[in-house]
Formats: C-alpha cells, sequence, structure tokens
C-alpha cells in the first residue's frame, strides 16, 4: 500500500472507534482481517497513525477546527509525523485510493497549524473534566505532565534475576537498540520510535523465549523493588493479574518463601500459568478465586500487595483511546472497588507486616487520598515513607519530582521516563 490509502484505511479505523466506540485494537484487527492485502508493515503505519492521532486528539482538533477522524488522521501525517503539506498534497493527488484531495478550509488550517496558541487541557491533551484533578497533582507542570502522557512510549524490559543480568542482556539485544535505565538494576529500554517506523517484536527473542526478561515498565519495577519482599517471605500478590509484579517479586526474594498470587477476574490470571514457567520461578502458589479461599492467609503475609484496580490515567501512552472513554462514573466505580481492596488486603497482614498500594494513576482521589482515608480509619497501620525505601534501594538514581509529606511516590514520564505509577508503603503495628 502507499501512503495515501493508508491514510485512507486510518480515517476508517478511527471512524470505526468514534462512532461505534470499539476498543482501537479490536477495530484495528477486524480492517486488517478484511483487507487481507495489507502486509505487516501497512498494518503498523495505520495503527501508529490511529493511535498517534487519539494520543494528540483534543489539541489536533483544536488547531485543525474540526475533531473528525478525517482531520485528526491528516494533521498526524502532516504536522505530528512532519510530512508536511506539500507531501500530504502529492499523496492525496497520486494515490486512486487516497482520501479526496484538501478543502480550501483544512489547507488554511495545516498551513496555519503551528500558529494557532493553546493552553491548560487543550495543550495537554486531557479531558476537561479531568483537569482540576492534574492541576491539583502537578500545579504548574500540569500541561507538561499531559503532554508527556500523549507520547509514544518505549519497550521496558525485566531482567529476570533468576535466569539472567542485565549486562547479559545488553549484549544479546544490543540489535534492538535496549539501553539499561537510570533507576533499577534490572530494567532496559528500547525508545520509542518515530512517524511509520516499527519496533521490534521482542517476544520472538531468544531470550524471551527462554526467560531471561519480561515485558514490564520501570514504573511496576520500581514499586515491586520498593515493597521489600526479602527471601522467605510469605507474601501475598491480591490484584496479580498477568503476573508481571507476582513474578518480579519472585525474583527479589530470589526463589525462596513463598507468594500467594491471587485475584478476583480469572481471565486476567490466566497467563501467570505460562509465565512462571518460563521465568523458572518456584515459589509462587497461584489462587483460583473460582476454588479458593484465602482465609488460610489472614494475618500472616510480612508483605501484601496491592497493585489496585484504576482509571489507568498513568498509562495513557499505551493506551491512548482509554483517555477519552473515561468517566467520572468509571472513576467513582474504581475509588469503591479501591476502597474494599485495601480493607480486604488490611486482613492478611501480620504484625510488623507491610501493606504496598500502587496504582497506574495519577488521579489524586485514587492514591493519596485513598492512604489519608484508610490510616483514618485504621489506628494499626502507620506510613513509612517509600522515599527513604527509594534512597537506600535505587541509590544515585534520580529522586523521585512528586513525594507527598508521608513519602509516598508518584513517578511520571516527564519526570522519571516511566508510565504513571503511584505507591504507598504501610506497617501494621503491634
Amino acid at each position: 500500500m502507499k501512503d495515501g490509502g493508508r491514510l485512507a484505511a486510518a480515517i476508517e479505523v478511527l471512524t470505526e472507534v468514534e462512532t461505534r466506540h470499539r476498543p482501537v485494537q479490536l477495530a484495528l484487527r477486524d480492517w486488517g482481517t478484511a483487507h487481507r492485502f495489507a502486509g505487516s508493515g501497512d498494518r503498523t503505519v495505520i495503527g501508529n497513525l490511529v493511535f498517534d492521532a487519539l494520543r494528540h486528539k483534543l489539541s489536533l482538533a483544536e488547531r485543525m477546527g474540526d475533531a473528525s477522524p478525517r482531520a485528526l488522521v491528516l494533521a498526524t501525517y502532516t504536522a505530528g509525523w512532519q510530512q508536511g503539506l506539500e507531501r500530504l498534497t502529492e499523496v492525496l493527488e497520486n494515490d486512486r485510493h487516497a482520501p479526496e484531495g484538501l478543502s480550501e478550509q483544512e489547507t488554511a488550517a495545516l498551513n496555519g497549524f503551528e500558529a494557532v496558541s493553546l493552553s491548560g487541557n487543550k495543550a495537554a491533551d486531557v479531558p476537561e473534566w479531568l483537569w482540576p484533578a492534574f492541576q491539583q497533582a502537578f500545579g504548574e507542570n500540569a500541561v507538561a505532565e499531559g503532554q508527556a502522557l500523549g507520547e509514544r512510549a518505549p519497550i521496558d524490559l525485566r531482567t529476570n534475576t533468576l535466569k539472567s543480568d542485565r549486562d547479559k542482556l545488553l549484549k544479546r539485544l544490543a540489535h534492538t537498540g535496549a539501553v539499561a535505565t537510570s533507576i533499577t538494576g534490572t530494567a532496559l529500554r528500547i525508545a520509542a520510535k518515530p512517524g511509520a517506523a516499527r519496533m521490534p517484536h521482542v517476544q520472538a527473542e531468544e531470550g524471551y523465549q527462554k526467560g531471561w526478561f519480561e515485558l514490564q515498565d520501570e514504573a511496576s519495577q520500581v514499586a515491586a523493588q520498593l515493597a521489600g519482599a526479602k527471601p522467605g517471605d510469605q507474601v501475598l500478590d491480591l490484584c496479580a493479574g498477568g503476573g508481571g509484579k507476582t513474578l518480579a517479586l519472585a525474583a527479589s526474594m530470589q526463589n525462596k518463601g513463598q507468594i500467594y498470587a491471587y485475584d478476583a477476574d480469572r481471565l486476567r490470571l490466566a497467563p501467570i500459568h505460562d509465565r512462571i514457567k518460563r521465568a523458572g520461578a518456584h515459589n509462587i502458589q497461584v489462587r483460583d478465586p473460582a476454588s479458593s479461599k484465602l482465609d488460610d492467609l489472614e494475618g500472616g503475609m510480612d508483605l501484601v500487595f496491592v497493585d489496585a484496580p484504576c482509571t489507568g490515567t498513568g498509562v495513557w501512552r499505551r493506551r491512548p483511546d482509554s483517555k477519552w472513554k473515561l468517566t467520572e462514573k468509571a472513576l467513582e466505580d474504581r475509588l469503591q472497588e479501591q476502597t474494599k481492596v485495601l480493607e480486604s488486603a488490611a486482613r492478611y497482614v501480620k504484625p510488623g507486616g507491610r501493606l504496598v498500594y500502587a496504582t497506574c494513576s495519577i488521579l489524586p482521589a485514587e492514591n493519596g487520598e485513598q492512604i489519608d482515608r484508610f490510616l483514618a480509619e485504621r489506628s494499626d497501620f502507620s506510613p513509612v515513607s517509600a522515599l527513604e525505601e527509594w534512597k537506600v534501594r535505587f541509590g544515585d538514581a534520580p529522586m523521585p519530582a512528586y513525594v507527598t509529606q508521608r513519602g509516598d511516590v508518584t513517578l511520571t514520564p516527564a519526570t522519571t521516563q516511566t508510565d504513571g505509577f503511584f505507591l504507598a508503603i504501610l506497617r501494621k503495628d503491634g
């Protein structure tokens, strides 16, 4: 396919997403199934156009004076991908599969694209109803933080120290462009590529198949290390999902002690079994919610890790369509779920043990405010400074920019080059 056909396809997919409210990945998959002549390179370019248009939907629409899928895709190609108006005009005129030519209004908008001044939530590409929360969280940095959440995400890898080490992986993955990151000693990063470029398929690498590394954003790796799991500990990963943090905790524990991996959603938990086997983790016991209870663990855990259900505002780089689907009702539902899961988690912590609360959100209501409420109701728990743990575990690494008086930390793409992530540590007294 030529660029004209790719532009038309991106507009078609984005229209499907916008009008039928379909998940973008499903819309892209179905388009590919219906157009089997499109090669993998074509599908990559089309997907990149769609995702980039969604990342910058608000600012593109403001500059174009038009929020239609066509306007968003053409602006992405011309300005976002820096192809320029002359190249776009050529593509539209010389490819019979291309969208129709530019209108006078579109030409004028693209010519004056950079001259349009944006501020506030439009400059940040953040939904208007969420903008007060961004300002509460980041103050004068709110626009920069929103813009960073609208960039493409890199591929982050976690070295599985049960089987390998980072120096070995750096040599093995040199052809992918992987480099060491600046916080943990386990993370590698492959920088996001611009425009039509394709990212490497790291799951096809020998190291992935042999369990030498996992795909995991460094923020998640930071959280697992700050949790402080030690060899011999008894650990409950209460919202284990696919098992990324469970495996990171197993590595920290050097396969000694016991981790109980549980999630209320069986489907989310399903991938963990293959991942455990590939990683060579021998100290993980998966508790199936359909057939297992956790009563025997009450009051006996050295560490309970809660990766709480949340809005996912910290991972907008990876899921840009979720930014525009999020509603106030969905936020309220997540807040109620978080309250319940914290109450549940507290039952399993033994005296002197830790409760770690984490989210992939940057919203204060889901983060510090939840811990405020919990501590106000539970006098048997006290805070532990995650910042002090950071200093001990990460040495000379740059300090996080957003730290509460209590020592809770928030990571962001703009400040730590990770996903947005919150972490608080609590100790059960007694």
